[in-house]
């Protein structure tokens, strides 16, 4: 017995628990979770590391900030390592190659962990997409919000709905100036301990 409720009471509780989240997903829809782990975080931060200027805070959190928007987005895998490792997507190699500058790779694996503790870019919106800053493209749905890190980011729009139809000049320090976010997101109590205060 732990905190007067009897141990028989507790698993019946707990397979009490366990039907009804089986069941709640047969008759409906199941809710888009993301799954935060050092898994997801270590996907992050190379998408954030090979797609951004490697000393840009700003560009690196808005890579993370397209990313969660897919991972959010029905139109793409809702898992962090599964958006990241979409073929043709991001850079070749992203999930294999070695995160060789020490450095950025701290700074990526750092600001990864605060992205998915909720840090946005504040100018991303709903964009989903990027491309290098000095590149152009004759599609007219290409909506641009912000140019960061090297990238230009941008949302595709009906044509008659896009009002910003180039990339803007190149901003930083827009997300803040230091990285204080743990290398490891916060790990939450198991079930049990949830439930039963253990």
């Amino acid at each position: 017995m732990r905190n007067g409720i009897p141990r028989k009471m507790a698993v019946a509780l707990l397979g009490a628990v366990l039907a009804v989240s089986s069941l709640s997903g047969c008759s409906r829809r199941a809710e888009r979770t993301t799954v935060i782990s050092s898994s997801a975080q270590e996907c992050l931060a190379r998408a954030m590391y090979f797609e951004s200027n490697r000393s840009s805070r700003d560009g690196m959190v808005a890579v993370g900030s397209v990313v969660m928007n897919r991972v959010a987005s029905d139109r793409f895998p809702g898992e962090v390592c599964a958006v990241v490792g979409q073929k043709g997507q991001f850079a070749p190699g992203v999930l294999s190659r070695a995160m060789g500058e020490a450095g950025p790779r701290a700074m990526a694996m750092a600001l990864a962990a605060s992205v998915l503790a909720g840090e946005r870019h504040p100018r991303i919106g709903n964009a989903m997409f990027f491309h290098q800053k000095d590149y152009r493209f004759s599609y007219r749905n290409m909506h641009y919000v912000l140019t960061t890190g090297g990238n230009a980011f941008y949302e595709k729009r009906p044509p008659e709905e896009v009002t910003q139809p180039v990339p803007l000049p190149q901003t930083e320090g827009e997300t803040g100036g230091t990285t204080t976010a743990a290398a490891h997101p916060a790990r939450r109590p198991g079930l049990l301990a949830r439930l039963f205060g253990g």
